[in-house]
């Protein structure tokens, strides 16, 4: 399993650099500024380190599982291919376990990449590679993982971590017209373990390829010898270490208003890479702040969200923070300040054309590392702030900027949310999880624009069952539940269609839940936004229409006649439900299945844990595909359901594994 520990995997680690002379005055700064040198920077975290606290972070309910930190991936806009994965961004890649060039599927699963062919409509396996480079002996302990991949060009990058041999690995390989891969190079980069139970470790856009990674530090020394690096990787062991910042390149957090200093802890490092060189090339920009943050992809810049512990003895309210915003373009970062905290990155929401960042918030939350985005709380305020008030991070959002939507209920847990062109949707899920009938959910809809029909107040919506997901299509949105009777140990899939720009008599219509489909004897296989994806059919790009799938795991209770209940994310195989959508209803088409024979042993020996589930529904033009562990089943529609047209099995062999 992957480590949780308070200990970090510090990232090949070596001799502090000489920091000059230690007794240099500290430096306190009242704006966002960059260090002059190391000795400036050595001597300014020396005297904040003195003042450091244990307490456990807010929301956070076990302290060991506390401190550890997470890296994540971002990427710049610029023009971009259609994707097969259901990203947050148009335009911004994330990283995800299948990617397609050209006719070619290529897959990651367990410490492999796979590729298949589909040219000429056929579906034929073609090659198969190790994920990490040759030579390694992967740790089979649960020390190693290997996560994520992106594709650009004819490059495949996988992005994994490793405990043992230290840090966040990026190792590029070569993709070639018969669909065959070739090891290229393997580079190690300075961070903590980048897990989130929310968010995706990787984006690219065109060649580019960013990377937050936040390191704890202590002490001056700790500063000084963790700055971002980057290794190549070599097989005798001796990878030349080029570091990617001097101090000149690490801003210090200012301090809120009403404190004498900032509060420190945590080093977040922004470093971007050029994919499609020979050689790997990068350049990192760093900024010293607190641990607690989310970050977000915008077009053109990476938003951190950094919120501050609340002192001892703070009255309630909103939680002090700062925003910082790093231009993919190298230009350097801005800050403002706010209150509050968003609960993930659906959270966020750039609108460039009006110059303005929302961000829905609570009162206090975790940040987004790990399963912190599972415990946040208070009330949820829309912050709806203008790019130009982004500088040297004095300025803070006006009271005007904020609008407030209301109090969670006494009851609530388990906050989602998503932005569609016009609303900010988020819901709560109540009751006893283990009650009978499964507890109920909040629903609430709120207007960006307050001075439309439906005004400053969110309208809100009851419904059973726990809310799993909230995918926007076209311009309205799907909510998927998950109804239970644990008595019965019977479960169901629930789709609601979220009317939100239905017209009558030239009027807009108060949003509703339009159309209700139950999916009886089945339950969700995980709830990853990448799970899930919608395609929009060819004659209505506006989405009004199309076709969506969904992994779920269908077995038969006690009665036969419901799913067995089990909360196991990732040993369960999955089939795909595949469903369309049309005047605001949800049909359904059919399950592409699983074949039980096809979960062989495979001889696992490295990240052997589908933290990112191993199904995904594929849209290729009008071809229906269902990802399912080792297979992969194309479909077709015929008279409004779905029917098996072929599948093919990748799957190795376990003596080729071993």
């Amino acid at each position: 399993m992957r480590k949780r520990s308070k200990a970090l995997a510090w990232v090949l680690s070596a001799a502090a650099l000489a920091a000059g002379s230690a007794s240099a005055a500290p430096v306190t700064t009242q704006r966002l500024t960059a260090f002059g040198s190391s000795v400036e920077m050595a001597a300014w975290v020396a005297h904040r380190s003195q003042d450091e606290q244990a307490d456990c972070p807010p929301h956070v309910p076990d302290c060991l599982d506390s401190m550890v930190e997470e890296l994540v991936v971002t990427g710049s806009r610029i023009s971009a291919p259609s994707s097969i994965t259901n990203n947050q961004e148009a335009g911004v890649d994330e990283g995800d376990i299948v990617k397609m060039r050209g006719d070619t599927l290529i897959i990651l699963r367990r410490g492999r990449l796979f590729t298949v062919d589909t040219a000429n409509g056929g579906l034929k396996a073609v090659d198969s590679i190790d994920a990490y480079p040759p030579g390694v002996t992967p740790d089979a302990d649960g020390d190693d993982w290997y996560d994520e991949m992106l594709v650009s060009g004819d490059w495949v990058v996988v992005i994994g971590y490793s405990y043992g041999r230290g840090g966040t690995e990026i190792n590029r390989f070569r993709l070639d017209r018969r669909g065959r891969l070739t090891f290229v190079d393997s580079h190690h980069l300075s961070s903590n373990d980048y897990y989130s139970s929310r968010n995706y470790a990787s984006r690219l856009v065109g060649t580019q390829l960013v990377v937050y990674a936040p390191i704890e530090v202590d002490t001056a020394e700790e500063a000084l010898a963790d700055l971002p690096a980057l290794v190549r990787w070599r097989e005798d062991g001796r990878g030349v270490r080029r570091r990617l910042v001097e101090a000149k390149d690490v801003y210090q957090a200012p301090p809120l208003p009403g404190t004498a200093e900032a509060e420190v802890n945590t080093l977040h490092a922004v470093t971007r890479c050029d994919l499609a060189q020979p050689r790997l090339i990068c350049r990192a920009t760093a900024i010293l702040g607190p641990w607690s943050r989310t970050f977000y992809v915008a077009p053109d810049a990476i938003y951190v969200w950094m919120t501050h512990d609340r002192p001892r003895g703070a009255k309630d309210g909103f939680s002090s923070s700062l925003i910082y915003r790093v231009p993919l373009d190298g230009a350097a970062p801005q800050a403002a300040r706010a209150r509050g905290a968003p609960v993930d990155q659906f959270s966020f929401a750039e609108d460039a054309a009006s110059g303005l960042l929302r961000v829905l918030v609570r009162s206090e939350g975790g940040g987004d590392a790990m399963w912190r985005a599972e415990f946040s709380d208070g009330g949820v305020a829309l912050l709806t702030l203008p790019l130009s008030r982004f500088g040297d991070g004095a300025a803070e959002a006006r009271s005007e900027d904020y609008r407030m939507l209301g109090l969670a209920p006494d009851n609530g847990w388990r906050m989602l949310n998503r932005f569609t062109p016009d609303h900010v949707i988020y819901s709560f899920s109540g009751g006893d999880r283990s009650s009978s009938d499964g507890g109920q959910s909040l629903i609430s809809i709120a207007a960006l624009d307050p001075a439309g029909p439906l005004g400053q107040t969110p309208m809100s919506l009851l419904a059973s069952g726990a809310v799993e997901r909230i995918e926007p299509v076209g311009q309205d949105a799907l909510i998927v539940s998950r109804e239970t009777d644990h008595k019965a140990e019977r479960s169901a899939v629930v789709f609601r269609s979220l009317d939100l720009n239905t017209t009558w008599n030239d009027r807009r219509l108060p949003p509703r839940l339009s159309h209700t489909y139950r999916l009886t004897a089945a339950k969700g296989a995980e709830t990853r936004s990448h799970a899930f994806f919608y395609q929009p059919d060819m004659d209505r790009p506006d989405g009004e229409r199309g076709v969506m799938g969904l992994p779920v795991v269908r077995t038969a209770g006690p009665s036969g006649d419901g799913a067995v209940l089990s909360d196991d994310l990732f040993d369960d195989a999955a089939d795909m439900a595949l469903l369309r959508r049309g005047q605001n209803r949800v049909s359904p088409l059919g399950v592409l299945l699983s074949d039980p024979a096809g979960q062989m042993d495979d001889g696992c020996t490295v990240s052997c844990v589908d933290w990112y589930g191993d199904a995904r529904p594929i849209f290729v033009g009008n071809r229906i595909f269902a990802l399912l562990g080792y297979e992969l089943v194309e479909g077709v529609e015929r008279e409004r359901s779905i029917r098996e047209l072929r599948r093919v099995s990748f799957a190795p062999s376990a003596r080729a594994r071993h």
